[in-house]
């Protein structure tokens, strides 16, 4: 788990570039926004910055370096790059800020580009559910997890996959954008609980079966931090959808008990 050491910083770099680049363009799109609309609410622009931060931290600076050696640390940046950063960002409505800030002919052809194919597959919940919690099984099951730690590239990628998977399982889960693809509240709620067995089940295996190289002792502090970390995400994940789900139901019984009444 040493041999990037000499690396690092342009390992580093290469990883950290993206957020910063996010967290600038996003500044940028709030102000265009706020010249032609409503102000763009501060919490929004607060969920995106704390959530680069989050993956920024990850992949760059003490933290990135220390989970080269500590399988502890590691599973801290997991926690940070592939679940808390991703919900933050997801909550920060990325898409709907970008269509707000720019000209309404540019925004008509980003919205053609999210009604592909490609954009459906990716909003439906269980391709981003098997690219999630199915790499991570593939990660830490497999020598790969030994392997990125000897190439540089191979690292980068695996890093930006554990990213990009968690944020758009988090998007098909929770709609905080608005999407053309709605799939219904129980078909998600039946991914998410899978989802999260996975989850859960990966962590208590490593528990007991850690990678190769990882001391056991750990290997039992970084599973439980998989665990335990993973839970208080996911039970905001959880609280969103049920409060969605709610909401959306709420109408309906309204409708319902008022045609009853006129019965």
């Amino acid at each position: 788990m040493h041999a990037l050491h000499h690396l690092e910083p342009i390992l580093q770099l290469i990883l950290a570039i993206p957020f910063v680049f996010l967290i600038v363009i996003y500044k940028a799109a709030v102000m265009m926004s706020n010249r032609r609309y409503s102000r763009w609410p501060w919490y929004r622009t607060a969920c995106w910055t704390i959530g680069n931060l989050f993956c920024l931290l990850a992949v760059a600076g003490p933290l990135a370096e220390a989970a080269h050696q500590d399988f502890r640390i590691h599973m801290i940046g997991h926690l940070l790059l592939g679940m808390a950063g991703p919900l933050l960002m997801v909550l920060s409505k990325p898409v709907s800020l970008l269509l707000r800030s720019i000209p309404i002919r540019n925004a008509r052809r980003i919205t053609a580009v999210l009604r592909k194919k490609f954009f459906h597959a990716l909003m439906n919940p269980l391709l981003p559910a098997l690219l999630n919690i199915g790499g991570l099984w593939v990660l830490y099951k497999t020598d790969l997890f030994v392997l990125m730690h000897h190439s540089m590239w191979l690292y980068a990628i695996i890093h930006a996959h554990i990213f990009l998977a968690g944020y758009f399982f988090t998007a098909s889960i929770i709609y905080i954008d608005k999407t053309p693809y709605g799939y219904s509240f129980v078909y998600r709620a039946i991914i998410l609980i899978l989802a999260l067995a996975g989850h859960q089940i990966l962590a208590k295996s490593l528990y007991a079966y850690p990678p190769d190289g990882v001391p056991i002792t750990q290997a039992e502090a970084g599973s439980m931090i998989m665990y335990y970390g993973g839970d208080a995400v996911d039970l905001v994940i959880i609280i969103i959808f049920c409060y969605q789900w709610y909401k959306a139901a709420k109408p309906r019984k309204h409708h319902q008990t008022n045609t009853l009444e006129a019965k």
